[in-house]
């Protein structure tokens, strides 16, 4: 029975790697494409997190908590990025880290004032509550099977968009250029609003995808937010490729030293990291899009 607890380990390392990937993607594309450390990226996945729980009594379904949790995330995005992400673009990282840091407390304020500090669940959807069975007395939740394909999807389209699109040719090229994006009459500002809210979007959709496995809690933000920007230096800043084989990398490490490894699980993760950069100071794919 041992191969079968290894494998169900593999599948939820591979699902919560995936999840870290919609987040860090979100936090590789921003630092990559804008130069800015957001340290209150993980209160975005917090946020999308509640919103999945009260949408979903306002509702009655996950589903429609999920789509109506969407544009009201971005629209946070947009809100955040032109009052106050805006003021960075030409500042030191000193004074990225010091504004976003605010940014968490100002966005850890209101969730006790608008949720308070009890911790909440989410009900699964009815259709997705089952179990495939692997043998006679184990089974594998047909949840963490959706969680895993949905984030799979996304990180497909998240590819397909950046290296094949009009609009992902733009992205790269103001990461390289931002000078010669705007002479040739793109408005740069713009393009800048719509990638943070992007990356917001995702930090909210996997909150939102995780708040039915994880209870849903105040700060539950800053944990994986520490997790991400371990994933974004593995795979070498503002890569997404990097983003998406550091995060499948630390899921694994981190399930696998909780489960076979308890003594040293605290520090798998970090582990990871030391031994990559060891290796590649610049992480796996250097910087770069």
């Amino acid at each position: 029975m041992d191969w079968l607890l290894f494998f169900i380990q593999t599948l939820n390392g591979i699902q919560y790697g995936l999840l870290l990937f919609l987040i860090a993607s979100g936090l590789s594309i921003v630092f990559g494409v804008m130069g800015v450390i957001n340290l209150a990226h993980g209160s975005f996945y917090m946020i999308g997190a509640y919103l999945a729980f009260t949408l979903s009594e306002l509702t009655g379904s996950l589903f429609y908590a999920i789509l109506l949790g969407i544009p009201i995330t971005m629209l946070l995005g947009f809100f955040v990025e032109r009052f106050f992400i805006v003021h960075l673009y030409h500042r030191d990282h000193l004074q990225q880290v010091l504004l976003t840091f605010g940014l968490i407390l100002i966005f850890n304020e209101l969730q006790q004032i608008l949720w308070g500090g009890d911790p909440h669940a989410v009900p699964m959807p009815a259709v997705l509550t089952g179990s495939f069975p692997l043998s006679d007395t184990l089974s594998y939740p047909v949840y963490r099977f959706f969680l895993s394909a949905v984030c799979l999807g996304m990180s497909i389209v998240m590819y397909l968009v950046l290296k094949h699109t009009r609009f992902g040719m733009r992205i790269r090229a103001g990461a390289s250029n931002r000078t010669m994006i705007e002479a040739l009459g793109i408005n740069i500002r713009f393009l800048y609003s719509l990638v943070f809210a992007i990356g917001v979007a995702l930090a909210g959709v996997a909150g939102m995808l995780a708040a039915p496995v994880e209870t849903v809690y105040p700060g539950m933000g800053e944990q994986i937010l520490i997790v991400s920007f371990v994933v974004v230096v593995i795979g070498g800043i503002g890569s997404i490729r990097g983003a998406f084989i550091g995060a499948l990398a630390i899921g694994l490490a981190d399930v696998y030293g909780q489960v076979f490894l308890p003594d040293l699980a605290s520090v798998a993760v970090y582990g990871v990291m030391a031994g990559v950069l060891l290796l590649r100071p610049s992480g796996l794919f250097g910087r770069g899009t």
